[in-house]
C-alpha cells in the first residue's frame, strides 16, 4: 500500500478520471437537452431520464462484485472503450431509427456503464492509498468529478449551440478512448478471491455478504441510506428535472441563449462540487461525521429562494441567477457530505468487501432517482404556470427528512 497520496498509479487514475468524466458530463448533458429541444415536454424528459437510471441501479451491484474479483484497471479500460463504441453507434444510427427510442436506449447504456464503473474507482482508493490519506483521496476524486462536470456541460453547451450534437458526440468518443488508453498503464494491487461455484451463485453470495455487513455490523449505514433515498427522491430529482425545464422552457429566454445558460447552470452545479471537494480536502481533519446532518438541512433550505424568485420576479435572468446561486450552495454542501460518507465507509469496511458494499450503497441510493425524475416531470407538466408550487413541495418534504435524520448522523461515529 502506497504511503503518499500522489503515487504514479493514483495520479494516472486521477488523470483518467478527468478525461473520462469530462466526456461523461458532456454527453449526458447534450443528449437529454437534445430531446427536450425536440419535444419541449418535461414529462417525456423526466420519463426518459428516469429510464436511464434503471440500468445504473441494476449494474451497480454487479460492478461492485466484479470490482472485488477482477483487476479494477481492466474494468475501467473495458468500460471506457465500450462507452466510446456506444457513442459512435448512436452517431451512425441517429438519422436512421426512431430518435426518442435511440436516445432512451443510449442513455440507459451510458448510465448502466457509469453504475458499473464507479465501484471500481472508489474501491481502488484503499488499494492504492494509505488509510491516513483516505479523506484527501476521496476529496480529490470528488474534486476531479466536479471539475469534469464543470467543464463538461459548459463546453458541451457551447459546442452544442455552435456546432450541433454531432460535434459533441465525436469529442466525447475521443475522450473515452484517450481515458481507456491511459488506464492501461495503471497498476492496481489485486489478489484473486476464491469462487463459490457458478457466476450467479458467486454474485448471490457476495451480494448477501455485503447486505449482511450493512445490516448486522454497520446498521447505521442502512439507516443513513433511507435518508439518502428520501433526499434523492424529493430534492436531487427535482433539481435534475427543474433546471433544464425552467431554463429552456419557462424563463422565456431565446432558444440558443437558453441552451448556453443551461450549460453554465450545469457548470455552476459542478463548480459547487469542486468547491465542496476542495473544502473537504483542506478541512479533512476538522470535519466530523456526527455533524454531517446539518449539511443536508442547508441543502433543503436552499430550495425555497428558488420558489420565492418564481413568485416575485418576472425576469427570466433574475430567476436564472437565483437558481444558479442556490444550486451552487446545494452542491457545495452535498459534496462535503458525500466525501465524509465515502471515507467513513472505506475506513470501516474490510478491503475484500469494500467494492460490494459501495455498490450496494450506490444501488439503493439511486433507486429513488428515476422515481423522482418521473414524478417531477409529471408535476411540472401539470403545474404549468405554477412551477413554484412544485419547488415548495420539494423543499418542504426535503427539510422534514433532513431534520428528522440529524439523530442518525449524530450516532454515525458511535456505531
Amino acid at each position: 500500500m502506497n504511503q503518499k497520496l500522489f503515487s504514479k498509479d493514483f495520479t494516472l487514475v486521477v488523470i483518467g478520471q478527468i478525461i473520462s468524466l469530462f466526456g461523461n458530463a458532456a454527453i449526458r448533458f447534450a443528449l437529454p437537452l437534445y430531446l427536450l429541444n425536440l419535444t419541449g415536454s418535461s414529462a417525456l424528459y423526466g420519463t426518459v431520464t428516469a429510464c436511464a437510471f434503471i440500468p445504473a441501479i441494476l449494474l451497480s451491484p454487479v460492478g461492485g462484485i466484479v470490482a472485488d474479483r477482477v483487476n479494477k484497471r481492466n474494468i475501467m479500460v473495458i468500460l471506457d472503450f465500450s462507452t466510446a463504441a456506444i457513442i459512435i453507434a448512436f452517431f451512425l444510427l441517429m438519422n436512421n431509427v426512431n430518435l426518442i427510442l435511440l436516445l432512451t436506449v443510449t442513455l440507459m447504456l451510458l448510465y448502466g456503464i457509469a453504475g458499473a464503473y464507479q465501484p471500481s474507482v472508489q474501491a481502488s482508493v484503499p488499494a492504492l492509498i494509505n488509510q491516513d490519506n483516505f479523506m484527501a483521496a476521496n476529496a480529490m476524486i470528488n474534486t476531479i468529478s466536479s471539475f469534469a462536470s464543470l467543464t463538461g456541460p459548459v463546453l458541451g453547451g457551447i459546442l452544442y449551440s455552435a456546432y450541433g450534437l454531432e460535434t459533441v458526440l465525436w469529442v466525447c468518443a475521443v475522450c473515452f478512448i484517450l481515458s481507456a488508453v491511459m488506464e492501461i498503464f495503471i497498476k492496481i494491487p489485486f489478489r484473486k478471491q476464491d469462487s463459490n461455484g457458478s457466476i450467479w451463485e458467486t454474485a448471490r453470495i457476495d451480494f448477501a455478504e455485503s447486505i449482511r455487513f450493512i445490516r448486522k455490523e454497520k446498521p447505521v449505514i442502512g439507516k443513513a441510506l433511507f435518508v439518502i433515498c428520501g433526499i434523492n427522491l424529493f430534492l436531487s430529482a427535482m433539481i435534475m428535472v427543474a433546471m433544464p425545464y425552467l431554463i429552456t422552457e419557462v424563463f422565456n429566454l431565446e432558444a440558443s441563449q437558453a441552451n448556453r445558460l443551461y450549460g453554465f447552470a450545469e457548470g455552476a452545479l459542478a463548480a459547487g462540487g469542486l468547491v465542496g471537494g476542495i473544502g473537504a480536502g483542506i478541512f479533512s481533519d476538522k470535519l466530523s461525521i456526527r455533524k454531517t446532518g446539518s449539511l443536508i438541512i442547508v441543502c433543503a433550505i436552499c430550495v425555497f429562494p428558488i420558489a420565492a424568485a418564481l413568485i416575485l420576479f418576472s425576469s427570466g435572468m433574475m430567476n436564472y441567477m437565483v437558481v444558479i446561486v442556490c444550486c451552487f450552495t446545494i452542491m457545495v454542501c452535498s459534496t462535503i457530505f458525500s466525501v465524509q460518507m465515502m471515507t467513513f465507509i472505506q475506513t470501516e469496511t474490510p478491503q475484500n468487501l469494500v467494492g460490494k458494499v459501495i455498490a450496494v450503497i450506490f444501488t439503493v441510493s439511486m433507486c429513488a432517482q428515476p422515481l423522482g425524475n418521473a414524478l417531477y416531470g409529471v408535476l411540472f407538466e401539470i403545474c404549468q404556470g405554477y412551477e413554484y408550487a412544485v419547488v415548495i413541495f420539494a423543499g418542504a418534504v426535503s427539510l422534514m427528512i433532513a431534520v428528522s435524520a440529524q439523530n442518525i448522523f449524530r450516532r454515525f461515529a458511535a456505531e
